[in-house]
């Protein structure tokens, strides 16, 4: 999908005067919703069981610091709506304040491979497109300050130890926050990244290796821990990473930057359709060490989709067929790490971190992000509907309990749901995954970009619900509220979809589609 182009730097700067006045003067208030309404979600979780790890922020605190932080989200299907509610309650237990600022963890409990105050980058991705919804900036701020410089002014030593598409991420934080002066500064930081992985992962050929493992992938069809194979993940993150490094360069007024960041991002497209597309599968493959491609359809196939990687209307979409057919992707409680058809699916034992066809969530965020993307015209027909979109959130909110009970862990058996890992300190409230995120630039469709507009494509297929409202999403500086309503009943601010910044009406279409409109 061509990238937007938004307006020239000069009016960024002058914008971004605005945005950091608007952000001191920023209300706290929602304009339709009622905080109180919801509290009663926290007022639950708190009791579910005791609290045995307590980071910066804690259970009997949990709700004043949502209130003041996320954007109030009502909907018709309760289990919905508890599970954004209680996937930024958990969110919140993995905030640990340190000497050097916040850091994100993934595990609450200390683990052997995390480094600096039990920190791990294979979801840092993750946790910057859920975070960046968060009305104050410093958990993210520092966060990302911590990856890069919170080593003596140089990396952390463990940032490699997995892949990640850090600077893309952190473009698509700025999307929301607009803060054009944190990003541009970030600049020289991100290109040494970028170089780094160039040295350390690299092939002859081009495209870059990773170890199963350090995609956090560990027991795979199509690998093994030890193996150098050409990864659908890691080229498409590199491939992301370098068009963010671009868009970044081009903030900064930086021509050169963005020039050779922009070719090697193209580079790094056409290598990945060239090498790792199996036309007789339909479908981005694993190339082997051998130089053959594995002979397994496996869910980091769709990965180049959460980056916009494939052009519309080449052919690769023909793979999104294999997310709801039975034989592929779908099964009862989520989309599966490997096709179901695969004579080693589900193969490689129990319980140690197996990617052989169970459901990670991980794994899922991705997928349903890609989903997205495709649905969010990048196709004038889409190979999948809103429908499909929808049908595989609801199965992921479902798949999300115990005993009858919000939870979130590590991964999951495709069929009984059950978590695989157990119930264990370890693996409860595993912050591997998105999901406001999910719902937010998804479900409701909101799609950031660098320039001073709002556009709104849902995800959510037109008769699903009769309203909903997603109400005080910080964005550019100001506080958006958008309500579906169908006859105008519920909220008695007109019938259809609207969108407010502050109060104040902007846009609003009869019918639940695609709404564009500027943001004064």
């Amino acid at each position: 999908m061509p990238r937007k182009q938004g307006p020239p730097v000069l009016w960024n700067l002058v914008r971004q005067l605005f945005l950091g006045l608007a952000c001191l003067l920023l209300p706290t208030n929602a304009s339709v919703l009622t905080p109180d309404a919801f509290a009663h979600h926290v007022q639950r979780f708190n009791t579910m069981e005791p609290e045995t790890v307590v980071n910066a922020i804690p259970n009997q605190d949990a709700w004043a610091w949502m209130e003041k932080e996320i954007p109030l989200f009502e909907c018709p299907d309760r289990e919905v709506e508890e599970m954004y509610y209680f996937r930024w309650w958990s969110f919140r237990k993995h905030l640990v304040e340190t000497p050097v600022g916040y850091v994100i963890t993934e595990f609450l409990t200390p683990v052997g491979h995390a480094g600096a105050f039990n920190t791990i980058s294979c979801a840092v991705g993750h946790h910057l497109a859920e975070g960046r919804w968060l009305r104050s900036d410093r958990y993210l701020d520092d966060t990302i300050t911590f990856w890069l410089r919170g080593n003596d002014g140089k990396p952390q030593p463990h940032f490699h130890k997995y892949s990640n598409w850090f600077a893309a991420a952190v473009w698509d934080r700025f999307l929301v926050n607009g803060d054009r002066a944190f990003v541009v500064d970030l600049l020289p930081d991100l290109v040494a990244d970028y170089r780094a992985w160039v040295a350390e992962r690299r092939s002859e050929e081009g495209l870059f290796w990773q170890y199963d493992v350090r995609d956090g992938m560990e027991e795979s069809i199509s690998g093994s821990r030890r193996q150098r194979n050409l990864r659908p993940t890691i080229n498409s993150y590199l491939f992301a990473n370098a068009r963010a490094i671009a868009d970044i360069a081009g903030l900064a007024g930086k021509a050169d930057i963005a020039r050779e960041f922009t070719e090697e991002a193209e580079r790094l497209k056409t290598l990945v359709r060239q090498s790792l597309w199996d036309p007789e599968a339909q479908f981005f493959k694993v190339r082997l060490e051998d130089g053959g491609l594995s002979n397994a359809r496996e869910e980091i196939g769709f990965i180049p989709w959460m980056f916009h990687l494939p052009d519309p209307c080449a052919g690769e979409e023909d793979a999104w067929a294999q997310l709801t057919d039975p034989d592929g992707f779908a099964a009862p409680f989520g989309i599966t790490t490997a096709e179901r058809r695969h004579p080693q699916f589900r193969s490689h034992g129990y319980g140690t971190c197996e990617w052989d066809g169970a459901v990670w969530p991980f794994a899922t965020s991705q997928t349903l992000t890609a989903m997205a993307n495709v649905l969010c015209g990048y196709l004038a027909i889409p190979p999948v509907t809103r429908r499909d979109y929808f049908s595989a959130f609801l199965t992921y909110t479902h798949s999300q309990h115990a005993e009858d009970r919000p939870y979130i862990g590590e991964y999951l058996d495709e069929i009984t749901g059950e978590w695989i890992t157990g119930r264990d300190d370890r693996s409860r409230y595993y912050n591997h995954s998105t999901y406001a995120d999910l719902l937010i630039s998804g479900l409701v469709g909101l799609r950031p970009c660098d320039w001073n507009t709002v556009e709104i494509a849902p995800s959510l297929p037109p008769d699903a619900w009769d309203w909903f409202c997603l109400d005080g999403l910080r964005y550019h500086g100001r506080l958006l509220t958008v309500v579906w309503d169908r006859d105008g009943s519920r909220y008695h601010v007109g019938a259809g979809l609207s969108v407010m910044a502050d109060g104040e009406m902007i846009g609003r279409n009869a019918t639940l589609e695609r709404l564009t409109t500027p943001l004064p």
